[in-house]
């Protein structure tokens, strides 16, 4: 008897490899390995690692405290990287104590906008003005022309009003944001890896990221578009989750209590109004209002968020996922982002709405009721008309803008930070703004934004590292990852004739981070590797971390803008066109 049903087991096995789709087939001479047929509930919502009681033995803990350790972690750990990323970045904020490369236009649109609600015209000599009176300067009614919508400009203007128009004022909130992202990528990784120490680890590599570190210490847009773009994706990670765990309760469970696929709950389970999908839409909507290739993470994370609903009910044991998540998904999908963000977009104008209509409020605020008149569309409220022209007009703006600047790049440098942008540069004697007195001569002190090299290096590697894994192992990790990063950077070379920066990079750095820590946590091997190929992975991965921390401290002066003597400037000045 036991002879019989091990060869019908055998055949059974025999059976299922030959029914393989032959997609599957043709993957596994590439590496593709099918994914172990567990519980469906562990499927669809897997377990959290734990550390292995080896660790606890060796450092002597009883398992009653390694239990708590291992509980407070999940927040803890988090919360200790982002105090480190914290103290770095509001460390000596206001220096340097003057306005840097585009703080000329956001600093002072940030504090008319607050005040007017519309950006106003400054005079030439303005900025002095406002570092000679600490701010105390009259502000002008004049409307300006910008280019940008206004909610990052409302978010610098917040720190303005809490500590004043100054230097340490209009960088507050974007040092804040900066931090926080911090936090929240090291709950994102957590929650993507099922591990606290990669998502840790992804954090922490932010945290010692130089271009993160310059523009969450300068108050420019793309920080805080990276902050709203990465709240958005923790936000559709956490419904992910979600969604999953009530599929994952709706399935029946056999005699044995093991829930297993199907069909009819699959194709029939609703999984509700989905808060955490209409907050991940509130955040784009910000993320748009802030600066508008927010669009195209808006598309990019739609799409997402729709293959993620796919992959449940498929794993669920729906026969035809994409039919069932078009008729019970999809609408829920497009009313939680798209009329969301849209909402949210118009409403971050209400100061402009607000403003008189008659000439004297913001730009174009009267264009409707002026050059305006007439036309197809005289039945739309005046401020309505009079937005959409100014749109129109940025639009062919920012089609158009092609004027040479000394700092732009090709996105195709970016990503071995070919061309960062400086900020902030002078060359004190020695003696004055911190130059040695036995300098010799003049000391440099500049604040580059450039990226940690060794870490954008290293996620080179780690691109394709994520590549393969999505394509051949199917793995939705490094889908999610490599979804951030063509999101904030593919677009980019639609306009490589455009006056674009490096620094725009900022936006997808934080997926960089993460396709990091996913390759580190290869490099440490898989759960049930031996001990010596763990110490060897261990020992490989700590060196590449240690020499990025590293690299982020050896270049700290130039991010800071440390006066160094010329030849250790000169030093660090590893590619000609970084000067």
């Amino acid at each position: 008897m036991t002879s019989t049903a091990s060869s019908t087991d055998t055949r059974q096995a025999q059976a299922t490899a030959d029914e393989r789709p032959t997609w599957q087939q043709r993957l596994r001479r590439f590496g593709y390995a099918a994914p172990p047929r567990s519980d469906v509930r562990d499927r669809l919502v897997p377990p959290y690692s734990e550390p292995s009681p080896r660790i606890w033995a060796a450092l002597g803990l009883r398992q009653g405290v390694a239990d708590r350790i291992t509980r407070w972690s999940a927040w803890g750990g988090p919360l200790l990287v982002t105090l480190l990323a914290g103290l770095m970045r509001f460390w000596n904020l206001g220096s340097p104590r003057a306005v840097i490369f585009d703080e000329t236009y956001y600093a002072k649109d940030a504090w008319a906008l607050v005040h007017n609600g519309y950006e106003a015209n400054w005079a030439k000599d303005a900025n002095d003005l406002i570092l000679q009176h600490s701010g105390h300067v009259p502000i002008p009614t004049d409307p300006a022309y910008v280019v940008h919508p206004p909610v990052g400009k409302y978010v610098i203007g917040l720190g303005e009003l809490i500590f004043g128009f100054n230097p340490f004022g209009w960088r507050f909130m974007t040092a804040l944001l900066g931090t926080l992202a911090v936090l929240l990528l090291c709950r994102i990784g957590r929650r993507l890896f099922r591990s606290t120490f990669l998502g840790c680890l992804a954090g922490a590599l932010m945290a010692v990221d130089g271009l993160q570190f310059v523009m969450s210490r300068t108050s420019l847009l793309d920080g805080v578009l990276e902050f709203f773009v990465l709240a958005a994706f923790a936000c559709l990670l956490v419904d992910r989750d979600r969604a999953r765990s009530r599929l994952a309760a709706a399935l029946p469970a056999d005699a044995d209590g093991r829930v297993r696929p199907d069909a009819h709950t699959a194709e029939t389970t609703r999984l509700g109004w989905r808060p955490w999908r209409w907050a991940a839409g509130l955040m784009l909507g910000l993320a748009i209002g802030t600066k508008w290739n927010g669009l195209y993470i808006l598309a990019a994370f739609c799409v997402m968020a729709v293959l993620w609903d796919v992959g449940a009910r498929r794993v669920a044991g729906a026969p035809h996922p994409y039919r069932t998540v078009l008729k019970r998904d999809t609408g829920i999908t497009f009313l939680a982002t798209v009329p969301v963000a849209l909402v949210v977009y118009l409403t971050s104008w209400i100061g402009w709405i607000l403003s008189p209509a008659d000439g004297s409020g913001g730009y174009f605020r009267n264009w409707a009721a002026t050059d305006g008149k007439g036309g197809n569309w005289t039945f739309l409220p005046d401020w309505l008309r009079s937005l959409w022209h100014y749109e129109h007009e940025v639009y062919l703006f920012h089609l158009h803008l092609s004027s040479p600047h000394t700092y732009q790049s090709n996105p195709w440098s970016w990503i071995v930070v070919g061309r960062p942008v400086s900020y902030f540069y002078e060359s004190p004697s020695p003696g004055q703004s911190g130059c040695p007195a036995d300098a010799g001569e003049k000391c440099a002190r500049e604040v580059l934004a450039l990226g940690t090299p060794l870490l954008w290096w290293a996620a080179c590697f780690a691109i394709l590292y994520v590549l393969w894994r999505w394509a051949f192992r199917r793995d939705w990790r490094a889908g999610a990852i490599a979804c951030g990063i063509a999101a904030g950077y593919l677009p980019w070379f639609l306009y490589q004739e455009r006056t674009i920066f490096f620094f725009y990079a900022v936006v997808f750095l934080p997926f960089l981070c993460l396709a990091v820590a996913m390759m580190v946590g290869a490099v440490l091997g898989p759960p049930g590797a031996d001990e010596r190929r763990r110490v060897v992975g261990a020992a490989g991965a700590g060196v590449l971390v240690l020499l990025i921390a590293w690299n982020f401290i050896y270049f700290w002066p130039i991010y800071t803008g440390t006066a160094i003597p010329i030849d250790s400037w000169r030093s660090r000045m590893w590619l000609d066109t970084w000067i």
